[in-house]
């Protein structure tokens, strides 16, 4: 039987969600996180059209103050809502993860390439 000792070990630290920006690599961690990627690629869309976050809101029948926090980056987004989101935009899902893998190519100076599995 495992010590206390032991089993701590095995145990990760959750990690501190301090003020720290999330729009930055931390430390670590040499890309954006995807979140910020989507966001910064919603909101550009969403301003291109001259709409508004509550439009937007309403019409992906999300809370505006959510939205906002998605378009920051400062909320994960579900596969369903980013459905919604991108459906009020008229914004086909492939072109904002195409957006979004642009911005971190541009971001990390690389060829990444994404593969089928």
């Amino acid at each position: 039987m495992a010590n206390d000792d032991e089993r701590a070990a095995d145990v990760l630290a959750f990690p501190s969600n301090g003020r720290r920006n999330d729009t930055e690599p931390g430390p670590g961690r040499s890309d954006p996180r995807l979140r910020t990627l989507i966001g910064d690629v919603l909101r550009e869309e969403r301003q291109a059209q001259g709409r508004t976050l509550a439009d937007v809101a309403e019409r992906a029948a999300v809370s505006l103050p959510y939205l906002s926090e998605i378009e920051r980056g400062r909320k994960e987004v579900s596969s369903d809502l980013l459905a919604a989101v991108t459906e009020a935009l008229d914004l086909p899902l492939d072109r904002v993860l195409e957006r979004s893998l642009d911005r971190l190519r541009t971001q990390r100076g690389s060829g990444i390439q994404l593969r089928a599995a």
